[in-house]
C-alpha cells in the first residue's frame, strides 16, 4: 500500500504562486508515474499533469501549460506541483495519483494510489 499526503495549497491572488507537495509512503515512489488532478466545486475531476517514473517526460493540460511544472524527487518520495500565474478558474481541490501503468494515461480510473487533496483558492 501507498499513502500519500498533499501539502501547499492555501489562498493566493490571481497572478501569484503555489507550489503543492506530494509526499509518498509505503512503497519506493520510482516505483510510479505521478499525475496531479484537480476538481472545482461542481465539475468532474480533471487531469493537471504528468510525470514519468524518473522525470524524463511530462505531460500537461493544455491550459496549464507554461503556468505549472510537475516534477519529482525519488530520493525524497516526493512529487510536487509548481503552480505560476495563477488565475480564478485554477480554484480547486488537487490531489496527485501513482500510476503503475507502463504508459500515460490521463484517464482518473486507471490510477491506483490518490492522497485526499489540498485546496488552492485563487481570488480575482
Amino acid at each position: 500500500q501507498v499513502q500519500l499526503v498533499e501539502s501547499g495549497g492555501g489562498l493566493v491572488q490571481a497572478g501569484g504562486s503555489l507550489r503543492l507537495s506530494c509526499a509518498a509512503s509505503g512503497r519506493t515512489l520510482s516505483t510510479y508515474r505521478m499525475a496531479w488532478f484537480r476538481q472545482a466545486p461542481g465539475k468532474e475531476r480533471e487531469f493537471v499533469a504528468a510525470i514519468s517514473r524518473f522525470g524524463a517526460a511530462t505531460h500537461y493540460l493544455d491550459s496549464v501549460k507554461g503556468r505549472f511544472t510537475i516534477s519529482r524527487d525519488n530520493a525524497k518520495n516526493t512529487g510536487y506541483l509548481q503552480m505560476n500565474s495563477l488565475k480564478a478558474e485554477d480554484t480547486a481541490v488537487y490531489y496527485c495519483a501513482l500510476d503503475s501503468g507502463l504508459t500515460f494515461t490521463s484517464n482518473l480510473n486507471e490510477m491506483d494510489y490518490w492522497g485526499k487533496g489540498t485546496l488552492v483558492t485563487v481570488s480575482s
